[in-house]
């Protein structure tokens, strides 16, 4: 009998042992849980568009908030500072919201011209003179796609053709130059375009070769077309002219037949 009450406290002891012991793992666990859900949500100050930041553009203070960000996602290059940010350059239009990282800031010691880092990799920045119908009427604006038409007489023609030489180029810029035409100053306005070397040298040629006109592209229209150019008597061919008679005179009416159009051996037209 005095054996059992003994046994009872060493059960007792075991017992307690063994809850500490689970009390104990408990706790690790439940701090290790605690401590990533804290880690899952901690954040960090971080420097935000407040409004819409047009590329191009110095950066102004009222354009920049302060918000909190998930510190395991913050891009690298961000701010903590409306200082770090205010009198940069942005290279690309920065969306209210967005956060603000160096990669889209003209660098400090970079150069001036944003449109340097707008230039994809491999492609060039080529500018080009247009009059306003040539530029749609000044609706062309950075970010549309055109394509260019070249109006000349090629060598062995005897008439003028119209063909389209380079298409889906994307207009980096819309400027403007002064030009001396017939002894007149003009100012003329410019489009600048990305294009690939090739295509540069393309367009080199075309300038030089009679009239460019742009041609404005719906959105998403990325379909090469396959024309074979436009000459006066293609575009003429079939059509009914009526002469004015003189007084007391029957009236000739003169139709003018279709013919082939003159096959260009001008490089750029292939």
């Amino acid at each position: 009998m005095a054996d059992r009450p003994r046994a009872v406290i060493i059960v007792g002891a075991l017992a307690v042992a063994i809850a500490a012991i689970a009390a104990y793992a408990l706790y690790n666990y439940l701090k290790g849980q605690e401590q990533k859900v804290s880690e899952a949500v901690a954040t960090q100050r971080v420097i935000v568009a407040a409004a819409e930041i047009p590329g191009g553009k110095t950066i102004e203070a009222s354009q920049l908030k302060l918000a909190d960000w998930p510190k395991a996602s913050v891009p690298s290059g961000s701010f903590n500072a409306n200082e770090q940010v205010v009198g940069r350059v942005a290279i690309q239009t920065i969306q209210t919201g967005d956060n603000v990282t160096e990669a889209k800031l003209v660098p400090k010691e970079g150069p001036i011209s944003v449109l340097t880092y707008k230039i994809p990799e491999g492609h060039r920045a080529m500018t080009v003179s247009v009059d306003q119908v040539a530029g749609v009427a000044g609706f062309l604006t950075p970010g549309n796609m055109v394509d260019v038409v070249l109006t000349t007489t090629p060598l062995g023609s005897t008439q003028p053709i119209s063909k389209i030489v380079l298409q889906n180029m994307p207009i980096l810029a819309i400027g403007q130059t002064v030009e001396n035409r017939e002894g007149k100053a003009v100012i003329v306005p410019t489009v600048t375009m990305d294009v690939t070397p090739e295509d540069a040298e393309k367009l080199a040629i075309a300038s030089t070769q009679g009239r460019l006109q742009l041609v404005l592209r719906k959105s998403g229209d990325t379909e090469i077309a396959k024309t074979g150019g436009a000459t006066v008597t293609k575009v003429f061919g079939g059509a009914a002219f009526r002469e004015t008679p003189a007084q007391g005179t029957k009236v000739r009416v003169i139709r003018e037949e279709a013919k082939k159009p003159v096959e260009s051996p001008v490089e750029i037209w292939r």
